[in-house]
């Protein structure tokens, strides 16, 4: 697998330019996430979730591919740098796939590194603007720098797209307001 990223990494800048368009997963995401609304229950709400996963998780072509799962597989073995070169590439090759960039915003924030994070999370959803990942986790990000009032904000509209979020036991009451 190493042998494979390296390989990868090193003939990245080649291939710059050449990514195809993403999938347009448009209106196949928006029945989900209408689905994920109407779920009754959470086990229904997670397959629902697995789902909308498999089409932000769709790469453009099979190099890109080959990107985002090396860097997931580093990450998932806490090789955050491993990763970070990984979707560092991904984002080079395909700068117009928001998951590269989530992805990327994902190790910069468990590195703490939240300014990096926002960034991503930020051109991710520009992107993609119902990405609801990217807005957990651009939620999460601005609460880890102290922003509490807008992660708040940004996590309430995560969970009007899908109200089975994990991140909804960090959802604060606000003051004479039911969750």
């Amino acid at each position: 697998m190493r042998a494979l990223l390296s390989l990868i990494l090193l003939s990245g800048p080649a291939w710059a330019g050449d990514c195809p368009p993403a999938p347009d997963h448009g209106a196949r995401l928006a029945a989900l996430i209408a689905a994920a609304q109407a779920a009754a229950t959470e086990p229904e709400a997670r397959r629902i979730t697995d789902d909308m996963w498999a089409l932000w998780t769709d790469a453009p072509d099979a190099r890109a591919q080959e990107l985002l799962n090396a860097g997931m597989e580093r990450r998932a073995a806490y090789d955050f740098a491993g990763a970070a070169r990984a979707f560092d590439a991904l984002v080079a090759y395909c700068p117009d796939y928001a998951e590269g960039y989530n992805q990327r915003a994902f190790v910069a924030f468990l590195r703490q590194d939240y300014a990096a994070a926002l960034e991503d999370l930020e051109r991710a959803l520009a992107l993609t603007p119902d990405h609801i990942p990217a807005l957990a986790g651009k939620a999460l990000t601005l609460m880890g720098l102290g922003r509490m009032d807008e992660g708040q904000a940004v996590l309430r509209a995560a969970l009007a797209l899908n109200p089975w979020l994990p991140e909804r036991g960090l959802l604060i009451a606000a003051p004479g307001k039911d969750i």
